[in-house]
């Protein structure tokens, strides 16, 4: 339902199946219609997902490979009901999250784009004061509050320990084996954090960082997303940051996907990605071993390695 970009894996697809690939067809439908009693294996991504009459149009499926972490497109409790296991790939992308999580934090408070176009516009020649661009901020140090503190939660956390940041956390239960202290309150780890980092996988939330959070992050705060757009009131965090209710914010992922607020677009002090965080060669080639790994045990009757309803 989704192209995998990795080429080596889709040879591989190539040389154990026959492929159908249905975001290449035209007519979708007919091509359901034509193909899917055949079809036993179904590869989608998070955002993508599959709808339940597709699965009912797909008598022989056994077995659905989520190319991603996201399963909130997929009704997980009508694949139980059908036996159907759905696998995602956890895990094979939480370095190259984390990584990017911390880049977009160094990269809004060092103001690195805003200073980028000061030098390639030239205008660093026209203006060769060090106060034509005003002073960044440090990120060393700085009050790092993560929501969610899964496998990326957790792999951000080790990152901003290692630039001496305090860390502090909320989940839906309090991590035993965690040093760092525990928030049960999200208003609370806002008011109490330089830097709010959002990591929850969110297959359920949505709309958690709304006006009053991001008053309680306050005019010296930076939001940064790369979980999912829907955790945030995206009306609320445009007033916050227009109105210098907040400092800025690092965003790779939005609510209406390709489809950005264009006030965001017109900050300075505001980064933002194409829901790029695991987009490296790395992870997605990690990313399609798994899927093929799924794929193969769905298809042979067993039990994936992880799946999440059988």
């Amino acid at each position: 339902l989704n192209p995998i970009l990795v080429p080596a894996i889709n040879e591989k697809l190539n040389a154990l199946y026959t492929v159908h690939r249905l975001f290449e067809q035209d007519d979708k439908d007919a091509y359901i219609r034509e193909h899917g009693a055949s079809i036993q294996g179904v590869i989608t991504g998070g955002h993508t997902g599959i709808s339940n009459d597709m699965i009912d149009r797909l008598p022989a499926l056994k077995v659905i490979a989520v190319n991603g972490v996201g399963t909130d497109a997929v009704d997980l409790n009508f694949a139980r009901s059908r036996g159907l296991p759905v696998t995602a790939t956890f895990g094979a992308l939480t370095e190259d999250v984390a990584d990017l999580a911390i880049g977009l934090i160094i990269t809004v408070l060092r103001e690195i784009v805003p200073g980028n176009d000061f030098v390639k516009t030239g205008k660093w020649v026209t203006n060769p004061s060090p106060s034509a661009i005003p002073l960044s901020r440090r990120f060393s140090g700085k009050r790092v509050g993560i929501v969610g503190m899964g496998k990326v939660g957790r792999a951000i956390a080790q990152r901003a320990a290692a630039f001496g940041c305090p860390i502090a956390y909320t989940d839906v239960v309090e991590m035993n084996d965690l040093d760092h202290r525990f928030v049960p309150d999200l208003l609370s780890l806002a008011r109490e954090s330089d830097i709010l980092v959002l990591a929850a996988a969110a297959d359920k939330a949505k709309g958690i960082i709304n006006s009053a959070v991001l008053d309680a992050l306050g005019k010296g705060g930076y939001l940064i997303n790369i979980a999912r757009g829907k955790l945030v009131v995206e009306g609320d965090l445009v007033e916050a940051l227009q109105g210098g209710v907040i400092a800025g914010a690092g965003l790779d992922v939005f609510v209406d996907e390709p489809n950005v607020p264009e006030a965001l677009l017109r900050m300075d002090n505001v980064v933002v990605q194409a829901h790029r965080a695991s987009a490296t060669v790395e992870s997605r080639t990690a990313m399609g071993e798994m899927v093929l790994a799924s794929l193969a045990q769905g298809i042979a009757g067993q039990r994936p390695e992880g799946s999440l309803t059988t």
